[in-house]
């Protein structure tokens, strides 16, 4: 159920935030750098049409786009994978199963392929739009135990993958420590993200157990360090 193999980065697309040829245009700065192997695409506030956005993504990319989806409205036919979340560190019923019902039907009807995935928030010293949006606290950064529970809870739910997510703008990233651990409890495929901006944080987290290491608002406003 996780369709991809070694360990990569994935870089997050906010159509609210770039415009398509923009957004390509830095992917290839960093392409040139990191082994980026596909695009999350994703907005907690969408005041645009995504779906025109992801097209013309598409067009020029040789990519896979993976919606990283704040609401069922976000689906349509052009993804290559679904990561299907549910929210487990908070406790909104909307976003464990609310959201996830409604985008089922949907999926099935597109044909969409689905990454089943354990969504964890984790502090990240500053408000996040995810924390507003969802209506849910993140787990405090210092309780590693209570992080790798969730992500256990999850493993024997039967979801494919954990993602560890600090959340856009996040001042601090996910703990290093909190990431070994998940990975050595779970065995799951690991994502992290939120607050990465350098090249050497991407090997960090690749050492420390994460498949995945998601950038997006230092690639947004041109702070990311290669």
């Amino acid at each position: 159920m996780w369709p991809f193999s070694g360990k990569g980065v994935w870089l997050l697309y906010d159509p609210d935030r770039l415009e398509p040829e923009d957004f390509v245009e830095r992917l290839a700065e960093v392409r040139a750098k990191l082994d980026v192997g596909g695009v999350l695409v994703g907005s907690s506030f969408l005041e645009g049409d995504i779906c025109g956005a992801v097209r013309r993504v598409k067009a020029l990319l040789d990519l896979p786009l993976i919606l990283f989806p704040g609401s069922h409205y976000q689906l349509c036919g052009d993804y290559d994978y679904v990561l299907f979340l549910s929210l487990l560190s908070g406790r909104n019923p909307q976003y464990l199963i609310g959201e996830q019902v409604r985008a089922a039907p949907l999926i099935k009807r597109l044909g969409l392929k689905v990454i089943p995935t354990a969504y964890i928030l984790v502090e990240g010293g500053t408000y996040t739009a995810t924390e507003f949006v969802s209506n849910t606290k993140p787990i405090p950064r210092e309780k590693t135990e209570l992080i790798v529970a969730h992500a256990l809870a999850g493993k024997y739910m039967g979801f494919a993958a954990v993602y560890l997510e600090a959340g856009s703008g996040a001042i601090l990233s996910v703990p290093l420590e909190a990431v070994r651990r998940v990975k050595e409890e779970t065995g799951l495929p690991l994502i992290v993200g939120g607050g990465i901006r350098a090249s050497e944080e991407v090997a960090e987290f690749h050492d420390a157990g994460a498949d995945i290491v998601v950038i997006g608002t230092a690639l947004e406003d041109g702070s990311i360090a290669l």
